[in-house]
């Protein structure tokens, strides 16, 4: 059985490494919907769990995700031709379909037909399913279950927004930090304040974050982790210790309306997304949207030093990426703050010794539609509880929380208005 000592080992990903296996069992997010339709080749390279895979879009509109390499001689297919019903490897015509099965060999047909030789040249080839705004791959053993149908991705009447970053660092550092309540005080206060002060020309004046922890704590539960903090000013009646907000096993926090998946891309690059949802005000109605926009967030500047440190997620991509490309957690000292890391690496652990052990994860694989179609508040905690994707602080200006800006802003702002004659409300509710 693998334990806490063979950690750098749960950070490798690859086809057939513990880690990995455990990962495959999950559905993955891998682009944006609208990656796909800016592309002027319906195709789109990504690199999920150590594999090169190719994401196209047919001319029906059928999703196919397929090694990225032809079998034939090994081009790129995210050059192929998308035709009606499959893609075409560009370099000698060979066809494949959606379940990697090579349909077409143009001069091998036309010289040998008799030797069907192209039913021994299929592809690696994935189920792939479309969801608020993101394309879904499975790359685990059948059947695969179900797409979970977080709150987030499923809410109407909202407006959505992705933004993507490549992280050069391993996933675990990543989704640990969601369970490291203290940093918020500490990068995001005293050291957030420290770096705007420093970006605009100013002399630092080193005045501490007014969100002093006085009480941290972590549950376990059914899905994850829910962590609960109490700061300053504060006491146990507020929604962030009552409510909290969760961590979604293996690899998603869920804070507010905002879910972020750290997607292992290897066992040294995460692909990072952010689908930030806002929801309309009871009763009132958000403008449409015919696609979720998407952005790539840069990370370093032309000096070759981390950007935008004075915006949060950038504070913490910079924090993650520099612990290097897998963290040396045999040198770390963790301390009482870090209980919910403790936690989360337990129930990592847990769950990789079972799949080891052939057997299913038990956490997060649904099969029952119903289970399946309940994923929201309150059946798993969260600190906007049933007002979740209201805008916060009664701020109803739109600041994105990472590099970029979307190009939806004036619908983002449009929907946050809808809750201006409700801020007391917002307020009394701790948003």
């Amino acid at each position: 059985m693998l334990s806490v000592e063979n950690n750098e080992l749960l950070t490798r990903v690859g086809p057939g490494t513990p880690m990995g296996t455990l990962m495959r069992h999950y559905w993955q997010p891998v682009c944006a919907v609208d990656e796909l339709l800016r592309s002027p080749f319906r195709t789109k390279e990504v690199k999920v769990l150590g594999e090169e895979l190719g994401v196209y879009r047919d001319r029906r509109g059928h999703l196919g995700v397929v090694d990225k390499y032809c079998t034939h001689r090994r081009a790129s297919l995210a050059y192929g031709v998308v035709e009606h019903d499959g893609i075409r490897c560009q370099y000698h015509g060979w066809k494949f379909d959606a379940s990697g099965r090579c349909v077409e060999q143009p001069f091998e047909d036309t010289t040998h037909p008799e030797d069907n030789f192209r039913d021994k040249c299929g592809i690696r080839a994935y189920k792939a399913e479309e969801l608020g705004g993101l394309i879904f791959v499975y790359m685990g053993p059948e059947p695969a279950p179900l797409l979970p149908h977080w709150g987030p991705l499923m809410w109407d009447n909202t407006v959505r927004d992705i933004a993507i970053a490549h992280l050069p660092c391993s996933w675990l550092q990543c989704q640990e930090n969601s369970l490291d309540t203290t940093h918020v005080e500490h990068l995001h206060g005293y050291a957030g304040r420290y770096f705007k002060q420093i970006l605009a020309g100013e002399e630092p004046d080193f005045q501490r974050s007014h969100r002093v922890h006085t009480m941290i704590g972590f549950d376990a539960f059914k899905y994850g982790i829910v962590k609960r903090r109490v700061v300053e000013g504060q006491d146990e009646s507020h929604p962030q210790w009552q409510l909290g907000h969760p961590i979604l096993f293996p690899n998603i926090l869920w804070v507010g309306s905002t879910l972020q998946f750290r997607v292992p891309a290897d066992d040294t690059h995460t692909l990072h997304i952010s689908l930030y949802t806002w929801r309309a005000a009871p009763g009132k109605a958000a403008p449409q949207q015919e696609v979720v926009p998407s952005r790539i967030v840069p990370l370093i500047d032309a000096q070759g030093q981390f950007t935008d440190l004075d915006i949060t997620f950038n504070q913490d991509y910079m924090c993650w990426v520099t612990q290097g490309d897998i963290a040396k957690r045999h040198l770390e000292k963790l301390g009482e703050s870090d209980r919910g890391i403790i936690l989360f690496r337990k129930m990592l652990l847990e769950q990789v010794n079972l799949v080891c052990a052939g057997q299913e994860p038990t956490m997060n694989i649904f099969r029952d539609p119903v289970e399946n179609d309940s994923l929201d508040f309150p059946v798993i905690p969260n600190e906007g509880g049933e007002w979740g994707g209201a805008p916060r602080g009664g701020n109803f200006t739109y600041h994105p929380q990472e590099t970029g800006y979307s190009r939806d802003a004036d619908k983002i702002e449009a929907v946050m208005a809808t809750w201006k004659d409700m801020v007391d409300e917002l307020r009394k509710r701790g948003l």
